[in-house]
């Protein structure tokens, strides 16, 4: 029998502890809730988050992103900017037809990841000790709470009823 490599012994090995386990992973018991899944799945890497982040303050062409992402290959800012225009996250507006060349800006949905992208950016400069946002107004840290816009009130964590975290 010839010797497997590691990678190839490694699926064996995964395909044995499902069979071990009653067959493939249901959701129920996946690590991530399928909304988690998905999210993570449309932007759940490092350039993808950067290219939004580099977007919200406004319509750029690609040479202005890849010069504000500095050290993103332009392959990758382009296979990101295909992607993120087939999820309907950034609309690509021609202004050139030849050579073809876009404007890129983001969609509603795309403008959405504002507020967790601001929340991971906070997590951020906690765990390297940098900057926190603060209140303009007093100059204490700010928090993130849940908020229930019909009551007009902060939710504490245990109050916020069946939140599928991971």
């Amino acid at each position: 029998m010839p010797a497997r490599s590691k990678a190839e012994a490694s699926a064996a090995g995964e395909t044995e502890r499902e069979k071990a386990a009653g067959g493939e992973q249901s959701d129920s018991d996946s690590l991530a809730s399928p909304a988690l899944d998905e999210a993570l799945a449309m932007v759940g890497d490092r350039w993808t988050l950067l290219i939004v982040a580099a977007l919200l303050a406004g319509a750029r062409r690609f040479g202005e992103l890849q010069r504000e992402l500095g050290g993103i290959a332009p392959n990758v800012l382009s296979s990101r900017l295909r992607q993120l225009t087939e999820q309907r996250l950034v609309l690509a507006v021609p202004y050139s037809r030849r050579p073809e060349r876009f404007v890129y800006e983001l969609t509603e949905a795309g403008r959405e990841l504002a507020g967790p992208l601001r929340l991971l950016t906070q997590w951020g400069a906690r765990q390297t000790g940098g900057a926190t946002a603060v209140h303009a107004a007093c100059g204490n840290p700010l928090e993130a709470v849940w908020y229930c816009p019909t009551c007009s009130e902060p939710v504490a964590d245990d109050e916020a009823g069946e939140l599928d975290y991971a």
